[in-house]
């Protein structure tokens, strides 16, 4: 049936023949040009937006091997320009990268460590000096200007992929940069560049959970580049890169025949593809060799690797599977379903629905060459890392044994259909989809990944077990993460680096070209709530719908006006909730329930709202609906799985102490509120050990007795659908009044103070935070802009001095957060992430910027080009049009804000975010949050900042 359901055929229009799939819901064409250039178009119209994917069938595999990283160095570089953007003079600049590209040719020839220092002091010089003629960041200034608002790229083992979305009346400007930005890149602005990527590298050896993937990929993959070659490459590698060799894999692998232009979006086809290849036919095909090793040898015993550091510890289980669109990869695939859907599957039913480990899991990532199939487990309270992957493996066997539901499969396909139903919504996804094609087979086997569901369908029990037996041996890598200190870990030292001149303010003739050529308007779409939203009421209950007429399926909530703010129980009793039974279920039969019919449910409790949410296919909302209020008014205590519960609870902030995330969400709070905030404000310890289940069934046996919203996008209309929830939504004759909320005081900063936590690490992380007054509606178009042009994205004011011409950090931003209710304060929040040895000139370059605003009036163009961009071509439809009634609503708007902002949005110059940003953010005292080593940062630093506070774990969290 796959075949027939999904053939390929050729057609020919416009001028243009291309290839497609049969019944192809994406509608997507498959062309190659002259040149050898692949392009895929995917139209969809919906809303006045593209996104865009340039993809290069080569990455860390084809990195050389004395010269590992080399891949994704080149990706960072092809975002600096080329002898017409990115350089105000390039008759002048060039002489003195043709200079940096032999001193670096030396540096690498030479051994002795105080040669090199002086080497690279002259690259550091002569770099200053190119960077007198180069313009930093004009890339992404074009790419705001033009109205984008995600410009990214990305290296992995087999695949370099640049992507972009930009609206649709920018078709002829966005082609122009994307031909140039190909068409001869030069290699600028490199040394601080460099310095990014040694802090990206840092960011890694922070991380446990990359240490260990490499590690383990390393035995799994004994001779492939997988296991050989990591992304990032070695220190000793980044220390010593190669222009030249950067250039030489440039020109091997950037050519049209291992390349691909895709486009998903708002577009007629035959128009784009005269566009395209217009744009792209100077590109020459040439022959190109990828990466093709000697297949790997059958691994034939357990093999253990053992890794520490201070995050919680893990348990992973690799296997290597197979090659991309094999029948075995597709068994696999089947297999991970079987024993994790994230409902019923025997991981589900067997370990997190029973509470045995503190959460389990397993998954398939395909590659083009092999897979890896995944086990992993957080061990929970008490429980040692062997005893976890014992239970892991004791699922496996059950598979092998086919010891689960002979519905399981079904129910497996059924959801498949589900989702394959919304797979096409997202321009973003069908683009990641046909990127993802490209790099694993050309898109040729565009058809077998289509009738995937359909061939998953034809697999019976008998051969997943068949198979099953045959694969899962004693075959794995197993993988410890031990909590303790990494005695081998090293950071890639931080060289002396001056910083450049990034000439903010000039502008190639190139980007002024594309800037100013005339785009046809894109007129905004605003939403109408009176017209948009369809009222009604149930009993007390306010109803809101709008119709879903593209396909089948419903979503609907119960929104209900309590939250964690009200009950401090009522979190743990939505998570109480999923371990229960009612008076005919017992808690596995409900999951099961629900993926055999393919409709989820969920109880999301907010600090204010609490959110029952009810999805799947309009076909089964009966039966959906009339299972959740079953639930809610039948569900019964079970005193095992509370005492589960609890060990459970105190074992993850056990854990969540030991994440530097979690600590600066914990800090970031403190500052915000005090020592009584959102995120310390919980039960203790000794309170969740006197949790009571009847308080807990209480709450759930009562939720829709509070005040509550009705909502429900789907395909019916307001009469058919009250209608059918009055049937099964009991409604009380009057509404529970809700207990008092919890109200917390925000902290005022007098004076600058620091607020420290101790955290072995490699990096440095800082935060500031100011909080500056409450929610004032005649801020907003000055705070959107003052975002765009300050801190938000790569060519931003912060982005700029602090990564590119200073080279402090990998990452960094700044924003100014609005509240998301009236009665609430808005704050100022910047970050670094920086090596610990340059913590100090961090806070000086941000402070610097909190304090004084530079001017670049092409940067504020484009920014505020941006701001407008996105309301005009923003599309809010679906379930969206309801968060944004309510979003509007807490604010004190019964229509939609935007309409307001984009007025505001139009008078908008310098000089207003000048004065917003000398009246809000400059020169005003903050509250400096550091997660950081006491070993790797000085107390004294510190306190040049302001008065230090350090805060114990438990003053942070509150447990």
């Amino acid at each position: 049936m796959a075949q027939s359901t999904y053939q390929w055929k050729t057609a020919t229009s416009g001028g243009y023949t291309y290839k497609f799939v049969t019944n192809d819901p994406s509608k997507t064409r498959f062309y190659t040009l002259k040149n050898g250039l692949t392009v895929i178009l995917s139209p969809n119209t919906k809303e006045p937006n593209i996104q865009f994917r340039m993809s290069v069938r080569a990455g860390s595999n084809t990195d050389p091997k004395n010269a590992t990283g080399l891949a994704h160095y080149l990706e960072h570089l092809l975002f600096k320009g080329t002898d017409k953007f990115g350089t105000a003079d390039w008759a002048k600049e060039k002489p003195y990268l043709d200079k940096i590209d032999a001193l670096y040719e030396k540096y690498n020839k030479t051994t002795d460590p105080a040669q090199r220092k002086e080497i690279y002091k002259e690259i550091d010089k002569t770099s200053g000096e190119a960077s007198n003629f180069s313009i930093a960041n004009e890339y992404d200034k074009m790419i705001a200007g033009i109205g984008g608002s995600s410009s990214n790229a990305h290296t992995w083992y087999e695949e370099t992929v640049y992507n972009e979305d930009f609206p649709s009346n920018s078709v002829d400007k966005f082609l122009a940069l994307q031909g140039e930005r190909f068409r001869k890149p030069i290699f600028r602005i490199f040394h601080t560049e460099l310095e990014a990527v040694y802090e990206e590298k840092n960011r890694g050896l922070d991380n446990d959970g990359n240490k260990l993937d490499e590690a383990m990929m390393e035995l799994v993959f004994p001779t492939h580049n997988y296991g050989q070659q990591t992304t990032i490459g070695t220190i000793e590698h980044l220390k010593n890169p190669s222009l030249i060799e950067i250039r030489n894999y440039y020109n091997k692998y950037y050519v049209p025949n291992n390349m691909a232009a895709i486009f998903t979006g708002d577009f007629n086809p035959d128009e784009m593809i005269k566009k395209i290849d217009k744009t792209f036919s100077y590109m020459v095909s040439k022959p190109i060799a990828l990466y093709n090793p000697a297949p790997e040898k059958p691994l034939t015993k357990i093999q253990q690797v053992d890794v520490y550091g201070p995050s919680a510890e893990a348990v992973e289980i690799y296997y290597r599977g197979f090659p991309q669109n094999s029948q075995q990869s597709l068994l696999l695939n089947l297999a991970k379903s079987v024993l994790f859907n994230g409902k019923a599957g025997l991981i589900d039913i067997n370990l997190n629905k029973q509470q045995k480990t503190l959460r389990s899991s397993a998954s398939y990532q395909q590659m083009k060459d092999y897979g890896v199939f995944n086990l992993s487990a957080t061990p929970r309270q008490g429980q040692t890392l062997e005893q976890a992957s014992k239970l892991l493996l004791e699922q496996v066997e059950l598979l092998k044994q086919g010891k689960f539901d002979d519905d399981l499969l079904k129910s497996i396909v059924a959801n498949q259909k589900l989702g394959f139903l919304q797979a096409f919504d997202s321009n973003n996804n069908r683009a990641e989809n046909l990127s993802n094609e490209f790099i694993l087979n050309r898109g040729t086997e565009w058809n077998k990944s289509l009738g995937e569901i359909e061939a998953t369908a034809k697999i019976t029990k008998a051969q997943l077990v068949a198979f099953a037996n045959t694969f899962f041996k004693d075959n794995y890598v197993i993988g410890f993460k031990h909590k303790g200190e990494d005695k081998n870990v090293i950071k890639v030292e931080k060289p002396a680096i001056t910083p450049i001149n990034a000439n903010g303010n000039l502008t190639s003739p190139f980007v002024k070209s594309i800037l100013e050529a005339p785009v046809k308007p894109i007129a905004p779409k605003f939403l109408d709530y009176k017209k948009d939203i369809v009222f009604g009421k149930v009993g007390l209950a306010e109803v809101l719908t709008t119709k879903n007429n593209d396909n089948a399926i419903f979503r609907m909530s119960y929104r209900i006006n309590i939250g964690a703010n009200n009950y401090k129980l009522l979190p743990y009793a939505s998570t109480y909730l999923t371990f229960l039974g009612t008076d005919k279920y017992t808690s596995e039969e409900l999951s099961k329930a629900f993926y055999n019919i393919a409709c989820t449910y969920n109880v999301s409790v907010g600090t204010e709202v609490t959110t029952i949410n009810i999805s799947g296919l309009q076909e089964n909302f009966d039966k959906a609906v009339s299972l959740v209020e079953h639930i809610l008014a039948n569900v019964k205590p079970d005193e095992k799985a509370l005492s589960n519960l609890k060990s459970t609870i105190l074992k993850s902030r056990e854990n969540n102490k030991l994440n530097k995330g979690q600590i600066m969400n914990a800090l970031t709070s403190y500052a915000q509120y005090g020592n009584v905030n959102p995120f310390n404000n919980v039960l203790t310890n000794a309170e969740v050990n006197n949790i009571k289940a009847e308080d807990l069934i209480s709450l759930i046996h009562n939720l829709t007795n509070y005040e509550h919203v009705i909502t429900y996008y789907g395909p019916k209309d307001l009469a058919a659908f009250t209608a059918d929830v009055k049937k099964v939504h009991l409604m009380p004759k009057e509404f529970t009044p809700a207990a008092p909320a919890k109200v917390y005081t925000y902290a005022t900063q007098n004076a600058n103070q620091v607020y420290f936590a101790n955290y072995d690490m490699v990096q440095s992380e800082i935060r500031w935070l100011r909080n500056t007054g409450l929610y004032n509606k005649t801020d907003a178009a000055n705070i959107e802009v003052f975002n765009s042009y300050f801190g938000g994205g790569m060519g931003s004011i912060v982005f700029q001095t602090i990564r590119e011409s200073k080279a402090l950090a990998y990452s960094t931003f700044a924003q100014y957060v609005s509240p998301d209710k009236a009665d609430k304060q808005y704050s100022m929040i910047a970050y670094v992430g920086s090596q610990a040895d340059k913590m100090t000139d961090a806070v000086n370059g941000m402070n610097e910027l909190l304090n004084v605003l530079p001017q670049s009036d092409k940067s504020f163009d484009g920014a505020k080009a941006n701001v407008l961009n996105g309301l005009e071509t923003a599309r809010i439809t679906k379930d969206g049009i309801f968060y944004s009634y309510f979003a509007d609503k807490k604010l004190g708007y019964d229509y939609d804000s935007r309409i307001d902002l984009y007025k505001e949005l139009k008078p908008i110059t310098f000089a207003s975010i000048k004065d917003f940003h000398t009246q809000k953010v400059a020169n005003k005292p903050y509250t400096y949050l550091i997660v950081a080593s006491d070993k790797k940062v000085k107390m004294e630093d510190m306190q040049k900042f302001g008065a230090v506070t350090t805060l114990t774990l438990e003053q942070l969290f509150g447990y």
